[in-house]
């Protein structure tokens, strides 16, 4: 069973439109409306793949009851936490080029008590998971420390943790020891203070992040593919996406694959690598079912090219990255 916490989610509304003009009124051709945020599309991934998965989530007025309704339809188990605020609504949209433009809200503020009730409800359910999946934004009331207090407590229990957040949250949670991080490059490169050029240059971020606490590192390259460096070894990826239609949730339908296949080694990160090429050709935040995956068209190897320049250097403002972030 894979359990996912998903501190701050939202009810996602995507609209694909032939182009994005400013000031204009705009038509969509398709729209749709899904549970959002990083654990919750972790969740949605691995009930399409067939898995058992829970999904720990505080949720506040109309938008968390749509949520957990649109959840619990496709086979998530909800553990819900009440809050006294309301849970975000999120807008995406999408261009026919795969030109993606979103606009996330803040969110709700936790009070303590209900920070606290979302520790004490993850860890009570922490016994029964193979997995959990941490992942995601922290609301407006719980510091940066909230997820090394939770890597802490899951451990207690025995649990394996992966963790999917960026910034001080996933500094601060290092010297706690998750199993598995998994930043994108940019995220990578701000953790380490430099930028990101070539393949090499990932690697040895992730060994840095690697020293400072985390058992492996699954980073995601975009169209570069994807590495994974862990004791085992350095392993290199790449798969054929085709045409990409959203990647809304891409990422997450990969760390969903990764788990699903056990969480370590090349079979896990071709299975990752599979989820995500399958997700962008999906609209929306659509996730992809097993008949989705092409398995062929993922290529893993341990001779990784560390010469390879990455086809956009994660070298861009702390500002853009805060935007992209939550």
């Amino acid at each position: 069973m894979i359990l996912t916490v998903t501190p701050n989610p939202s009810l996602d509304r995507t609209y694909e439109v032939p182009s994005l003009d400013r000031g204009e009124v705009l038509r969509a051709t398709g729209d749709r409306v899904d549970p959002g945020g990083k654990g919750v599309n972790v969740s949605r991934a691995v009930a399409a793949a067939g898995v058992r998965t829970t999904a720990v989530l505080p949720l506040g007025g109309a938008p968390g009851i749509l949520i957990a309704e649109l959840l619990t339809a496709q086979g998530v188990d909800v553990t819900a936490v009440s809050i006294s605020g309301q849970t975000r609504s999120n807008i995406s949209l999408a261009e026919p080029d795969g030109t993606l433009t979103k606009i996330n809200a803040p969110g709700p503020e936790l009070t303590p008590e209900e920070s606290l009730l979302l520790l004490d409800t993850v860890r009570t359910h922490s016994g029964a998971a193979d997995w959990i999946a941490c992942c995601g934004s922290l609301p407006r009331g719980l510091p940066p420390e909230w997820y090394a207090d939770l890597v802490a407590r899951a451990h207690d229990a025995g649990a394996r943790i992966a963790l999917d957040t960026s910034g001080p949250a996933l500094l601060s949670a290092l010297p706690a020891r998750p199993d598995v991080i998994k930043p994108n490059a940019e995220e990578l490169a701000e953790a380490v203070g430099r930028p990101l050029a070539t393949l090499g240059d990932v690697v040895k971020a992730a060994e840095e992040l690697r020293a400072l606490g985390a058992g492996a590192v699954l980073a995601s390259l975009g169209a570069d593919g994807q590495l994974l460096v862990e004791e085992s070894g350095t392993y290199y990826g790449t798969a054929e996406a085709g045409a990409v239609r959203s990647n809304v949730g891409a990422g997450d339908a990969s760390l969903a694959g990764f788990l699903i296949a056990g969480g370590a080694g090349p079979a896990a990160l071709a299975s990752a690598l599979a989820h995500g090429a399958a997700a962008v050709r999906l609209p929306g935040s659509a996730m992809p079912t097993p008949a989705d995956l092409n398995p062929s068209a993922v290529t893993v190897t341990q001779d990784v090219p560390l010469d390879l320049p990455l086809s956009e250097p994660a070298q861009r403002s702390n500002r853009q990255r805060q935007a992209r972030r939550a």
